[in-house]
């Protein structure tokens, strides 16, 4: 109450105003400790079923411990066993050093049950090595190379082999090669192939012969080859003597002293020309010019004898202390040589002396002669002939242009030291070798990068006939793994390696190069590719103008897809999302069956009309190119190789991932940086 109020105000009634009822909905609450009591129940009954059914599985390998194993199902480790329940399952072993294991477990109704896998090891590497260096190596028949040699991808097991040099003893052997990418050195010393035979000679100026060739004695001890050989000793004045040896490799053998016998008389013997071998009496003396010593008053043969000439023979008698000095001009025994040649300008030449110009006939001795004919012009031609007296040659020099040479001398197939084919592809001797790379506005599933660019292609190539296999990648990098999809492998022998970033794809590219003695294609800095030499002709990817024509001009056709034009394809035409593929990629085209369901094995799909396989299936490649969109309206573009340096590189090609119809043109476009389980590469390299 306030100070203002009246005494009535301060006595009026209130206005009564019932209260509102109020209503309260309970609500039943689930209560959190049931729910895990019920899950609970749940786990244990389950685990109960699990126990009371699963069988006793262990998988093991007889060629390797331990192994890691993966079962694509629930399996519970139980000691050095799995406890699993009857079914199939997909299994995977893998262990360092051997080729992972894809297959199926199959578990049936017996309670203990083992299964055994043997594993396949990876290749290794040989390091052989001889004392001395340079041995030929020779393996299964084929001469692998010469020690020091390293052989990269050796399989497994033994491996027999034969070394071979010069003067020594051949050596056969066998090597147990572990594998497992392991590098093993073998060693081997070779055993001298000669005596070492101890022998001095009175006079100290003696000359030691075998076969006609001068031996050097080093501090009293000369090198026999093994076996019967005749040691002619010799000195000017002196009668020569042979003594016969029977040399035993790698022996000591000690002749003692030989005197000679002083001769009575001397003649010095030369011809034209010089290089004739000289017997006395049937014994070899020595090649001209020779001094001979003579028994007096006996009259000897002496015969002189080149290859090429006529045999010269005569007798000489000298009296006691004589000397005697003959000349003798050697006849050649002639050969005729017919040569035929076009252009008639083209001059003649043997052994480097001129012999004229077009089309002649030559008597010449009878050794090997050497004939170049050249003409301004042309490339010259040199052939190597040896005459034979009563029996005429023909010859017959048809000069090219040097432009003709050069692509004459270009091979329409090379096979790289991997066993990989490359055809010849040239633009210059096409229907067409100027061409737009892209797709029109108007194309169906053209994508936004697709801007056409006019190309023209001057430069021959070589492109390889099928993508680098997970095999031949492993000789580079002995432990890649292209990994499985959706649990099928795509780490088979023949299948595409894939997994790999662009970098990894060049990396190689620059090693096979190595391996071939070629000048690396990419200029590397640490391992990276910081570049690339335009003007090698070492490996490469392939230019993206380079892929698109080889897969897409086919004389004057222009190819939509790798089959073709024809849409949708038919069936096998390529290696696509088919409806196999469903469980691991979700888009497929359907009504299409291939027989693959990832990537197959290279070249099992038709090839094109150039005998290229897998350019728009199996797996999509790197090519050389920085990624980049072009601009519409650009200069004709000759033999681009992009830019030399980015952050991503396209990418051209359907693979067995891809089903619309944008992905399968060969137009489509693609784009990345690091490795995808459907991307591959192939390799080319310029022909010149």
């Amino acid at each position: 109450m306030t100070e203002q109020q009246t005494p009535q105000e301060r006595l009026a009634a209130a206005t009564f105003e019932p209260r509102q009822a109020v209503i309260v909905e309970k609500t039943a609450k689930l209560q959190p400790r049931l729910v895990v009591l019920a899950l609970g129940t749940l786990v244990l009954a389950y685990a109960l079923f699990f126990l009371l059914t699963a069988k006793s599985v262990a998988v093991t390998s007889e060629t390797v411990t331990p192994i890691d194993i993966n079962v694509g199902g629930l399996a519970l480790p139980f000691g050095d066993r799995l406890l699993i329940r009857p079914g199939s399952y997909p299994l995977t072993i893998t262990a360092d050093g051997y080729s992972p294991f894809q297959g199926t477990l199959e578990v049936d109704s017996a309670d203990v049950q083992n299964r055994v896998v043997n594993l396949i090891p990876l290749p290794g590497t040989l390091i052989i090595e001889t004392q001395p260096t340079g041995a030929t190596v020779v393996i299964d028949g084929q001469v692998a190379g010469v020690t020091p040699l390293t052989l990269e991808g050796v399989a497994a097991g033994d491996v027999a082999f034969k070394l071979s040099a010069d003067r020594y003893l051949d050596f056969e052997g066998v090597i147990t090669l572990e594998g497992r990418g392991i590098t093993q050195r073998y060693s081997q010393d070779l055993v001298p192939g000669w005596a070492r035979v101890t022998v001095d000679a009175i006079p100290e100026r003696a000359r030691f012969q075998i076969d006609e060739q001068p031996i050097t004695k080093n501090n009293g001890v000369i090198e026999v080859m093994a076996g019967e050989q005749q040691l002619l000793i010799s000195a000017p004045g002196y009668v020569s003597q042979i003594i016969e040896v029977n040399a035993i490799a790698n022996t000591d053998l000690d002749l003692g002293t030989v005197e000679l016998v002083a001769a009575e008389g001397t003649l010095s013997l030369t011809s034209t020309p010089s290089g004739a071998s000289v017997t006395r009496d049937g014994q070899f003396i020595g090649i001209t010019p020779v001094d001979i010593a003579m028994s007096p008053d006996v009259n000897h043969l002496i015969v002189l004898r080149r290859a090429g000439y006529q045999p010269s023979e005569f007798r000489s008698s000298l009296g006691k202390g004589a000397t005697e000095r003959r000349a003798l001009t050697l006849t050649p025994t002639l050969g005729d040589v017919s040569l035929q040649i076009t252009p008639s300008i083209a001059r003649v030449s043997v052994n480097g002396s001129d012999r004229g110009a077009g089309s002649t006939t030559l008597s010449l001795p009878s050794i090997e002669q050497t004939i170049t004919v050249s003409a301004p012009g042309y490339a010259s031609v040199e052939r190597k002939v040896t005459p034979r007296a009563g029996l005429a040659q023909r010859l017959k020099i048809d000069l090219l242009t040097e432009e003709e040479a050069r692509k004459a001398a270009i091979k329409p197939q090379l096979l790289s030291s991997l066993g990989q084919s490359l055809l010849l592809i040239d633009p210059q001797v096409e229907a067409v070798n100027e061409f737009t790379m892209g797709a029109p506005r108007r194309d169906a599933g053209r994508g936004a990068n697709e801007v056409e660019r006019t190309i023209r292609l001057t430069r021959a190539f070589y492109l390889a006939t099928t993508e680098v296999t997970n095999a031949q990648f492993r000789q580079f990098t002995a432990d890649h793994n292209s990994g499985q999809a959706g649990g099928k492998s795509l780490n088979r022998e023949h299948q595409p390696a894939v997994d790999l970033s662009w970098q990894q794809a060049a990396s190689f590219c620059n090693w096979l190069s190595a391996r071939e003695g070629l000048e690396p294609f990419y200029k590397e800095r640490d391992g990276i590719i910081i570049g690339f030499d335009e003007k090698s002709i070492g490996y490469r990817l392939p230019s993206e103008a380079e892929w698109a024509y080889a897969s897409r001009i086919h004389d004057t056709d222009i190819w939509r897809f790798a089959w073709g034009d024809a849409w949708p394809p038919a069936n096998n035409s390529a290696n696509l999302a088919d409806g196999s593929s469903a469980i691991v990629t979700g888009r497929i085209l359907n009504g299409y069956s291939d027989g693959a369901i990832v990537s197959s094995e290279v070249g099992k799909f038709p090839a094109n009309p150039r005998g290229l396989y897998d350019l728009g299936g199996n797996v999509s490649e790197w090519v050389n190119d920085v990624y980049r969109i072009p601009v519409p309206g650009e200069a004709v573009e000759e033999n681009p190789l992009g830019d030399d340096q980015g952050d991503n590189f396209t990418i051209r090609g359907a693979s067995w991932s891809l089903s619309r119809l944008r992905e399968l043109r060969l137009t489509y476009r693609d784009y990345g940086e690091r490795g995808r389980d459907d991307v591959g590469f192939r390799v080319a390299r310029y022909a010149e």
